[in-house]
């Protein structure tokens, strides 16, 4: 069976989450909660636990951390064997702060390691992955030069793309691949970065869809939070309601929905409910506190997949 190649951050996340208003210049009450994460290895984990054979190109210390990201990536059956192990740089970090509805407030992500060590040699270094990958999907964390050489990869081997743009200020690294794109799911601020069209709601959010559409995407998930998102082809388009549920962390949500949304296609879904099964298991993730739901599962989705 053919792998999926996903290629991007892996990270220790901490997460703050306040009990009540939180007031700058002093201590609130909360509780704190470390897990596993990183745009890219998060797409990975969501895609494993849905019974899709994945591989994680990434890089992480020698230390405790990276320790912690392999052992749990090998119990969830991520082929890490590629990766990168380095005894010099430390692990990505991410730290957020999340007020009492689990939104981030505030966060800081330490991503270096990956622009550093996941260089242009060492993907082509790897290239037998790029020729025998049934999909590719990325994060924007990787370095432009890096980008070049992935997409210049993809070509070559005839391979599809998928990437999340990861956060506003990284989703301009995209823009010279955009016609290269099969799937790109950003959010509102992340959909403004890439096609200069400010999204406040469905309208422009469904505007903005299209626009990447004209640029050659082929397919394009807008995700508006609580008015749910927006999805654009060259022949449909449509908008999935958020579904209602009780939100412990954001945290990962956006990366269940990608994940969710390549297995769909990778499983010739029609469109409209590859993006469904998307909304739904960013819904499960929206329910949990690690940042990959742990009960995920193809069994989960299918049976809530009306929505």
């Amino acid at each position: 069976m053919q792998h999926l190649l996903i290629i991007g951050a892996a990270s220790i996340d901490t997460k703050g989450r306040a009990d009540q208003i939180i007031q700058a210049g002093t201590s609130t009450p909360g509780s704190i909660r470390v897990s596993v994460g990183g745009v890219g290895r998060n797409i990975a984990e969501n895609l494993a636990r849905l019974g899709e054979p994945v591989i994680l190109l990434s890089a992480v210390g020698s230390g405790g951390s990276g320790r912690r990201i392999l052992q749990q990536a090998a119990e969830c059956d991520i082929d890490t064997s590629h990766m990168l192990v380095d005894h010099e740089h430390h692990t990505a970090a991410y730290l957020a702060v999340l007020d009492d509805t689990g939104n981030a407030v505030m966060s800081i992500d330490d991503m270096g390691i990956n622009r550093t060590l996941i260089t242009p040699d060492f993907v082509y270094r790897r290239r037998s992955l790029f020729r025998d990958a049934r999909m590719i999907a990325i994060d924007a964390n990787l370095s432009t030069a890096t980008l070049n050489t992935i997409f210049r990869m993809a070509r070559k081997y005839g391979v599809p793309i998928c990437a999340d743009p990861t956060t506003a200020s990284l989703a301009p690294r995209l823009c010279p691949h955009i016609a290269d794109l099969t799937l790109v799911t950003p959010n509102a601020a992340e959909a403004e970065a890439l096609c200069e069209i400010q999204v406040t709601g469905r309208e422009s959010g469904l505007i903005a869809a299209h626009r990447l559409i004209s640029l050659g995407v082929k397919i394009a998930i807008v995700t508006l939070g609580a008015t749910g998102l927006i999805y654009a082809t060259s022949q449909e388009s449509g908008h999935v309601p958020a579904i209602e549920c009780e939100i412990v962390d954001f945290t990962g949500a956006g990366d269940a929905l990608t994940a969710a949304v390549i297995f769909g296609l990778l499983n010739d879904f029609p469109i409209d409910e590859a993006v469904r099964l998307g909304a739904r298991a960013a819904a499960l993730t929206l329910q949990s506190r690690e940042t990959v739901c742990p009960t995920l599962s193809l069994e989960r989705l299918y049976d809530q997949l009306a929505i």
